[in-house]
């Protein structure tokens, strides 16, 4: 009697704890059966998409916990919205722990990928694409996490976004490693977000490689600890195709990183050459806000063992402010690290105390140029300093991010 009630339960158990593996196949039902299986799928439950071509009017919404959507690959499994007539995105993700890897997006009307509010997205080898080239109708984002905790993408592909390819935005623990974003109009951006490892990547043919912002009137300000290496950001050189009105509108095209107003923010062990503007600018945030809780000026950004070549050969004159002020100061001797030297005006009297100070070492041959707002502001003396012997300081490495595990 008790094995019989032990082998019932066990029976039971397996019930509860049964997963199931939904399959996709390309054709004309193959809209309607993802879109329920995303529905009904529980826990634990994955989905195959089977190869092919799928050609889709409505976008793709998923909002069930630990679950796997896959591919068969980022070149075979072909999600393509070119002719979407509804929904802001390709697919969009509102549930924690979800994986999603091994096919392609391409042509959404709208973001991509756009997943807000999870805790745990992993992104594995997906490849997000607008296939006409760099336009400013394309959609903002490739890959687009918001909101959302333990963040990690690897091995994939963002192609022609007219914001950014990778962005992930007012989140916690990230990773974007190993992945490639080209003709983006941002390559990578991490933007208000908290302890970042970016690495591994290759950011190129861009306006801007990698951008690590902050911006004010957002839920999530201050961003900091976040670590860039180990990346090649070359030949940056698409012109910036940014719908009229957005912040990234302003970046000259050629830009390899920019850092604004973020904190703790470290650069080293990277491939940085051949951008036409500047290969790395350090800004203050200079547009007007009325939000009195946003600090609008960068610190602790450490810039130390990297690899430099050519910049500033062909600077974009035409786009925003930078470069147009960078080429003026400099007499058309563009610099390879720029620092816009704007501060709190106490500081820019008394100077930045030194665990806020520039760190610049070990960068070979880089050129360096700053302004000093002072001297700028009252038209006396030279208003710029190309020395970089007060920030030659040894840095101080930031912690690894580490994300525990739920693929």
């Amino acid at each position: 009697m008790k094995k019989t009630k032990f082998l019932i339960f066990c029976s039971l158990f397996s019930l509860f704890v049964s997963t199931k593996d939904y399959v996709i196949n390309p054709g004309p039902d193959a809209y309607e059966n993802l879109q329920e299986a995303m529905i009904l799928m529980n826990a634990g439950d994955s989905i195959l998409i089977k190869s092919g071509d799928y050609y889709f009017e409505d976008s793709l919404s998923l909002d069930v916990d630990n679950v796997v959507i896959r591919g068969e690959g980022l070149n075979s499994t072909i999600l393509n919205f070119e002719n979407q007539k509804s929904g802001a995105q390709g697919i969009l993700v509102t549930s924690n722990k979800v994986v999603l890897k091994d096919f392609a997006v391409i042509d959404a009307k709208g973001d991509a990928i756009k997943v807000i509010g999870a805790d745990g997205i992993a992104m594995i080898n997906l490849r997000t694409e607008w296939t006409g080239g760099p336009k400013s109708t394309n959609g903002a984002y490739g890959l687009y996490p918001v909101e959302s905790k333990d963040v990690y993408i690897d091995g994939c592909i963002a192609i022609g976004a007219s914001d950014a390819g990778i962005y992930v935005g007012q989140s916690k623990n990230i990773i974007v490693k190993n992945s490639q974003a080209m003709y983006n109009v941002a390559g990578i951006e991490i933007e208000n977000s908290y302890y970042a490892d970016v690495f591994n990547n290759k950011a190129q043919h861009n306006t801007g490689g990698i951008l690590v912002f902050d911006l004010p009137d957002l839920p999530q300000q201050g961003g900091h600890h976040v670590r860039v290496f180990n990346n090649e950001i070359t030949n940056n050189d698409t012109d910036n195709f940014a719908p009229e009105g957005n912040i990234v509108g302003e970046v000259p095209r050629g830009t390899g990183i920019i850092v604004q107003a973020n904190s703790q923010v470290e650069i080293f062990q990277n491939n940085i050459g051949e951008n036409d503007t500047v290969n790395i600018a350090v800004v203050s945030y200079q547009l007007e806000t009325e939000d009195k809780d946003y600090y609008p000026h960068p610190s602790k950004i450490q810039i130390h063992n990297n690899s430099f070549g050519r910049s500033g050969f062909d600077p974009d004159l035409d786009t925003g402010d930078l470069s147009k002020i960078l080429f003026s100061l400099s007499d058309g001797d563009m610099p390879d690290i720029f620092w816009d030297g704007v501060l709190p005006l106490k500081q820019m009297i008394f100077g930045q105390p030194d665990e806020e100070k520039l760190v610049l070492k070990h960068n070979g041959d880089a050129t360096f140029l700053s302004i000093q707002p002072i001297q700028y502001m009252l038209s006396i003396f030279d208003p710029v300093n190309r020395s970089t012997e007060e920030f030659e300081n040894d840095p101080s490495p930031l912690r690894e991010i580490v994300i525990n595990r739920f693929w």
